[in-house]
């Protein structure tokens, strides 16, 4: 007489291949979410990143010698806009006129969000950008700043946009 409850091979095989299969299965799953999500790529060519790796050491060198004030404040409006508020002095404290603004508010999670903002000068070094749609969380503020043509200001800074 047999055993209904024993062990045979063929038991303990589709154990295994059960097993298996759902562990396969969940990596499948996990493996398809991760790429669609973020693809891991942060620059298009690393060659090129690489090679202008030595110009940016030298740009970040030359923005310490001008030893620029560049503060930036975003005040929320009513709704899902704002204004994104620079100022801007040289080392003396003197505003600074005549430099072209330039920002971007990313988005660390979805490329596809990136806002990027336009300023109007505002007086005593102080420059406006209207954001008119911004969710709030966490966003990176990527601010350059160009005097004659040239970059002379560079800054990526973490934010938190509240409601």
């Amino acid at each position: 007489m047999k055993d209904p409850k024993a062990m045979t091979g063929r038991t303990v095989l589709f154990w295994l291949l059960g097993f298996f299969g759902i562990i396969f299965t969940a990596n499948g799953i996990f493996i398809y979410l991760a790429l669609g999500s973020f693809p891991g790529v942060v620059v298009e060519s690393s060659y090129e990143a690489g090679q202008a790796y030595n110009q940016e050491i030298a740009a970040a060198k030359a923005q310490a010698d001008l030893n620029w004030q560049v503060s930036s404040e975003f005040i929320r409006a009513d709704g899902d806009g704002g204004k994104l508020v620079v100022t801007a002095a040289d080392a003396d404290g003197t505003p600074l006129y005549g430099i072209k603004l330039n920002a971007m508010l990313r988005n660390p999670v979805a490329d596809n969000s990136d806002v990027k903002v336009d300023f109007h000068a505002d007086g005593g070094g102080r420059y406006v950008g209207e954001v008119t749609r911004v969710a709030p969380g966490n966003w990176t503020l990527v601010l350059l700043i160009s005097q004659d043509g040239e970059r002379k200001f560079k800054s990526e800074n973490r934010i938190f946009l509240s409601e």
